[in-house]
């Protein structure tokens, strides 16, 4: 009788320890999301590379697009308790001349609703300064130097205004009082929610307006605005802008 109950001890014990175990390796369930970046220049979609200018600022000056590119980093959802998920290694180059670019794919989501979403315009400062990289940073036409770091966003154009004819706005520097890195949360649809499931992807739908780099606390006229090609004031001011309201959720559809 006493070795009955001591087998029955040891297969209970065994038991406990290999549901704790199984608790253990279970893994979080997760999905994914996906972030589409539809570029317009105000109410008109965006065109590169139209033979004359085809878009008109507020304040009256006339101007086409032929290069639109953009750093989207540091990703990060909220949900409605205030917790976030961060996503890892979170670095996309957005081209509005590559499509196959404009979708940024989030795998590995924990699942669960969605209320927020935050992320970063550039690249932080970290990895300005981590050396040669692979994927979305690594070394481009996007790339300063080591001392000068990543170039957050660049708009070039056409525009009989400009001196030239042309305007290059490259926006970058990640420290100092001209650091140009900036933190957006484009609020979603009232009542709308992002939901991750394991069984559906949500695709989040982002207005992301062109014109707002020209406009806002900083008015941009093509005649007299310094064009920034390295970190100062002027990238700055650029940065102020498109913080301002140049990333926009439309929709967000499979909720």
């Amino acid at each position: 009788m006493k070795f009955s109950r001591f087998f029955l001890t040891l297969a209970v014990a065994a038991v406990s320890l290999t549901s704790c175990k199984k608790d253990k390796d279970v893994a979080p369930a997760v999905g994914e999301l996906d972030i589409e970046m539809d570029h317009v220049v105000g109410s008109s979609s965006l065109v590169l590379n139209a033979t004359t200018p085809n878009y008109t600022t507020p304040s009256g000056d006339h101007f086409s697009v032929t290069t639109l590119r953009y750093y989207v980093s540091n990703i990060r959802l909220r949900k409605s308790d205030g917790t976030e998920y961060v996503q890892p290694e979170s670095y996309y180059l957005v081209d509005a001349a590559r499509s196959d670019s404009k979708t940024l794919v989030l795998k590995n989501v924990p699942t669960g609703d969605y209320t927020g979403i935050t992320f970063t315009i550039g690249v932080d400062a970290a990895r300005n300064t981590s050396g040669v990289q692979q994927g979305a940073l690594a070394p481009s036409d996007m790339f300063w130097g080591w001392t000068t770091g990543y170039v957050f966003l660049k708009l070039e154009g056409k525009s009989p205004e400009a001196p030239s004819g042309g305007f290059a706005y490259h926006v970058g520097g990640f420290e100092g009082t001209n650091s140009a890195l900036r933190t957006v949360s484009p609020a979603l649809p009232t009542g709308v929610n992002i939901l991750v499931r394991t069984d559906h992807t949500p695709e989040v739908h982002m207005k992301v307006d062109a014109l707002k780099i020209l406009t806002g606390p900083t008015t941009v006229r093509f005649a007299t605005f310094e064009a920034p090609h390295m970190p100062g004031p002027a990238a700055a001011k650029l940065a102020d802008n498109y913080a301002a309201g140049m990333f926009r959720v439309d929709h967000v559809h499979a909720n």
